[in-house]
C-alpha cells in the first residue's frame, strides 16, 4: 500500500493488490475500482477489479497449500492464530484508522467494536481448539470416537459494513480447523482486508493458506462460488444475493453458511461544511 496524501494524519492509500500464494500481486486483467472515503466523499484507493483467473490462481495456491495446513496440530495452529492476534492488538490504532476512514464510522466504535472484535476473534477459536478434548461415546458393543477433518479450500465473502470483524470471524476457524481459504471482502471497504494480509505475510504465515481476492460479487464472487474446488462456501449479505449463491453451490453439494438480511434504515444528512475538519476533529 503506498499513500502520499494525508486525512486525519494518515496517508491516504493508491493502490491495492490481491495477495495470493504469500505475495501480494496485482489483477490479471490490470483493471482496478475506485474506493471512496464515505465521510469525505474522496477517493482514496485504487483496489483490483479481478476476475475469474485470479480466483483460479487463489484456489490453485490454496489447494497446494493444504495438505501442509491441515497435517499441523491443534496447537500448532493455534500458536498461529495466536500470532495474528498479537499483531492486530500491537496495530489496533491502525486497524481502527483505516475501518473508521473506508466504512465512515466514528474511530471510537472502530476501535472499541471492529478492531477489538477483530483480535478476540482470533483469541477465541486459538483456545477453543487448543483446549479441544477427544469425543468418544461407549456403547455395549461399540467404542466410538469423532473426528474431525477440514472442509478444504473455503471462499470467505464479506459484505461492507464490519469488514475486518466480519472476515475474522470467518477465517479464524476456517483456519483453526485446517483449511485453508480464498477469502473476497466488499469492494467498498477493502482497506482492512489488505492490511491482515499484510499481517499475514509479515508473520510468515505459509504461502496459499490465505488467499485475499479484492473485486465486484458478479466478477469474483460468482466464480469462486462456482469453482468445483471450493467445497465450503461462508457467504454474508443481502438475501437475494444469498439466494444466488445458494442456487450455485448447490448442485456441487458444497456446504453453505448464509448470513442474510438487512433492516437498518439509514439517515444522510445533506449539512458538508468543512467536512474534513469536523470528521477529523470528531475522530479524535
Amino acid at each position: 500500500v503506498h499513500g502520499d496524501r494525508t486525512f486525519c494524519g494518515n496517508s491516504l492509500m493508491k493502490r491495492l493488490n490481491n495477495f495470493i500464494g504469500g505475495e501480494f500481486v496485482a489483477p490479471q486483467n490490470g483493471k482496478y475500482l475506485d474506493d471512496f472515503a464515505p465521510a469525505i466523499g474522496e477517493k482514496i484507493a485504487d483496489i483490483p477489479d479481478s476476475d475469474a483467473s485470479d480466483v483460479e490462481a487463489a484456489v490453485r495456491a490454496a489447494k497446494a497449500a493444504l495438505p501442509g495446513w491441515a497435517s499441523l496440530t491443534l496447537a500448532e495452529r493455534a500458536d498461529w492464530l495466536d500470532r495474528i492476534a498479537d499483531v492486530l492488538t500491537a496495530q489496533a490504532q491502525t486497524v481502527a484508522e483505516l475501518e473508521s476512514l473506508d466504512t465512515g464510522k466514528p474511530f471510537r466504535t472502530a476501535r472499541d467494536v471492529d478492531a477489538a472484535r477483530s483480535i478476540s476473534n482470533f483469541r477465541f477459536f486459538a483456545d477453543l481448539i487448543r483446549n479441544r478434548k477427544a469425543e468418544t461415546y461407549e456403547m455395549s458393543d461399540a467404542h466410538n470416537y469423532v473426528v474431525f477433518k477440514p472442509v478444504g479450500v473455503v471462499g470467505l465473502i464479506t459484505p461492507w459494513n464490519l469488514p475486518l470483524y466480519l472476515l475474522t470471524w470467518k477465517i479464524a476457524p476456517a483456519l483453526a480447523m485446517g483449511n485453508t481459504i480464498v477469502a473476497k471482502p466488499s469492494e467498498l471497504t477493502p482497506l482492512t482486508a489488505d492490511f491482515l494480509a499484510q499481517v499475514v505475510q509479515q508473520i510468515g504465515l505459509p504461502a496459499g493458506v490465505l488467499n485475499i481476492v479484492h473485486g465486484t460479487g458478479p466478477s469474483v464472487g460468482s466464480p469462486l462460488v462456482s469453482h468445483p474446488d471450493v467445497p465450503g462456501i461462508s457467504f454474508t449479505g443481502g438475501t437475494v444475493t444469498g439466494a444466488v449463491v445458494n442456487s450455485a453451490a448447490a448442485p456441487l453439494f458444497k456446504k453453505v453458511s448464509l448470513e442474510l438480511g438487512g433492516k437498518n434504515a439509514t439517515y444522510v444528512l445533506h449539512q458538508r461544511t468543512n467536512t474534513n475538519h469536523h470528521f477529523c476533529r470528531y475522530q479524535q
